[in-house]
């Protein structure tokens, strides 16, 4: 055990070749710091520390992580408040020599490449699996599919048209986190273009239709997808794609094999489903053979 530096919602744990962060639980406690528990970076993760005057009589002790280090800073791309940093220590001002001393020791640490972006992630990205309501449907990660459920109340007529939506991480380029907290937040999946024969990209990435019109996402609203949730979320699906930690698809067998029978789905949910798609064609959103359609592949669920 290393020393320690405690703070105002985290404690730092200074060990020979990484820095342990655990976070504080309470109501006070940023709700991302306590859906994280805690974090071990490297100190090769590290690009650089600072320490700098806070708000009311504090000081920030401040690990800026290299670029490409951290999936989880990978997947914020600076969109992340202040207060919901996890790499920044808040201390009492009067701890202000103490942090001084521990960013020094930290800086004489870090590694010759610190001053270029990391080739590969070096900080581990949150477990899975995970989920999180969003606005118009459920996200769900297992470690290697990514899964969309539709909800009927939010998603729009072209999901529905869709359908429930699952990706494997193989399938995957990336990801693109737009936060809650501003106007239009979403998490977009990335598909791989693989050139001529590949796979195409759906959407192409940052060139990609309206997030609520787009089945490879969900939206966010207010009280939907909260930070907490959903970056943790991107994170584990970033690095998952980044790594290649899930194997590759099951090649179809060379003879037929016994298909188990899926779980058979909730009645209710199947005639309400079956209803919504019945308001969109009552609205003009849906053909009567589109209707038609997905009400038969409905029923095949029951």
């Amino acid at each position: 055990m290393g020393d320690v530096l405690a703070g105002i919602h985290a404690t730092w744990e200074f060990e020979s070749d990484s820095v342990l962060i655990r976070f504080e639980r309470g109501i006070r406690t940023p709700k991302l710091f306590q859906a994280l528990g805690e974090r071990r970076i490297p100190h090769e993760a590290l690009a650089s520390v600072t320490l700098a005057p806070g708000k009311r009589g504090t000081v920030v002790l401040h690990a800026i992580p290299r670029p490409g280090a951290d999936p989880l800073m990978e997947a914020a791309a600076g969109q992340l408040r202040d207060g919901s940093d996890p790499y920044r220590l808040v201390l009492p001002a009067e701890r202000e020599t103490l942090a001084e001393y521990y960013g020094d020791e930290l800086r004489a640490l870090l590694t010759p490449e610190a001053k270029g972006p990391a080739e590969k992630f070096l900080v581990a990205a949150p477990q899975a699996p995970l989920h999180f309501k969003a606005y118009d449907g459920k996200a769900s990660f297992d470690g290697s599919r990514v899964s969309f459920r539709w909800f009927w109340t939010g998603a729009s007529s072209a999901k529905w048209k869709a359908g429930d939506q699952n990706f494997h991480i193989q399938e995957l380029n990336g990801v693109e986190w737009r936060s809650p907290d501003v106007f239009d937040g979403y998490l977009r999946l990335l598909r791989r273009d693989n050139g001529a024969g590949g796979l195409t990209a759906f959407p192409p990435p940052r060139q990609s239709a309206q997030a609520d019109q787009d089945p490879a996402a969900v939206v966010f609203g207010l009280g939907y997808g909260p930070v907490h949730e959903s970056l943790p979320f991107a994170a584990a699906v970033l690095g998952a794609v980044r790594t290649g930690s899930a194997a590759p698809p099951d090649p179809a067998p060379a003879h037929p094999v016994p298909v188990p029978v899926a779980a058979r789905r909730d009645p209710a949910d199947i005639a309400e489903r079956i209803r919504h798609l019945g308001d969109l064609r009552e609205a003009g959103l849906v053909t009567d053979e589109e209707f038609t359609a997905k009400k038969a592949e409905l029923l095949a669920e029951l």
